[in-house]
């Protein structure tokens, strides 16, 4: 079992966000822009996953998990609240969150179906965030430039990611999630997400008068591509899913504890989790 500590950020997002906040690279706003617009119904999703596997379990078996569901939840819920008040920031710039509304048609296929499969789904999606929060933490130098109340807020919600990682992954397990269903799940997440990351990427530069810049796809291509690029960096630990034996716990999360131990006074300790 994880213990998973829920933490309220000591920043204040009441305040204007720059256009070009991340240290005026407009791909790099665009792409994280878009990012932060599906984790308000994405983090919702995770919870209501999460609470309904438990359910889901005997009774003894919740009691086991309890603690550390709650400490998921508080957590999600968390980011959810804080990232609703960032995207309405950025929607002041004349952005359109166009990937809420499909997702929201997307999950309306999932009411009614068996709690493994939305486990399922929301261990794949907790994967590609730990792989990101991992990138993130190693290549921080990404986010010099920005707003330290931005930095901040991308670095924290990338530990939190890495920290409770395991949590929708273990619970699928304990109700007998079979691989097979696991790889299919992770498979057509990885086309949506990184279609959807995509099409908001393009919307919010399209929007934003600045697609087809040089400068905005050398960013594109350095950041995505490059050596120490995202999508370069994290495919074999994203190909490393697949394998029957995998475990999130086999990738490390250091770097998250490192963040969290050196950067405690950006943060308070909440008392209480919300309820599972």
């Amino acid at each position: 079992m994880t213990e998973l500590v829920v933490r309220r950020l000591l920043i204040d997002l009441e305040q204007p966000v720059a256009r070009h906040w991340c240290a005026g690279d407009a791909f790099l706003t665009a792409w994280f822009n878009a990012l932060s617009m599906s984790f308000p119904i994405g983090e919702q999703f995770f919870i209501d996953s999460v609470r309904n596997g438990l359910k889901a379990l005997p009774p003894e078996r919740q009691a086991a998990l309890q603690a550390e569901v709650q400490g998921f939840i508080g957590q999600e819920a968390t980011h959810r609240r804080i990232h609703a008040l960032f995207n309405a920031q950025i929607e002041k710039h004349g952005l359109v969150n166009e990937w809420e509304a499909r997702a929201r048609d997307r999950l309306k296929l999932m009411e009614g179906t068996d709690p493994r499969h939305g486990l399922a789904i929301t261990a794949a999606n907790e994967h590609f965030t730990a792989l990101f929060a991992e990138w993130i933490l190693a290549h921080h130098h990404v986010l010099d430039g920005c707003e330290p109340r931005l930095k901040t807020l991308w670095l924290w919600h990338s530990a939190e990611e890495a920290e409770h990682k395991c949590t929708a992954f273990d619970l699928y397990q304990a109700l007998g999630g079979s691989q097979q269903w696991r790889t299919t799940w992770m498979r057509r997440i990885t086309l949506v997400f990184l279609t959807d990351t995509l099409r908001q990427t393009v919307d919010n530069l399209r929007r934003d008068g600045t697609l087809w810049r040089w400068s905005t796809w050398r960013s594109a291509a350095r950041h995505m591509l490059g050596r120490e690029g995202l999508l370069r960096q994290t495919f074999k630990p994203w190909r490393a899913y697949f394998r029957p034996d995998f475990h999130p716990n086999q990738q490390s999360s250091d770097l998250s504890a490192d963040w969290l131990r050196d950067n405690a006074t950006q943060y308070t300790r909440v008392g209480r989790a919300e309820p599972a």
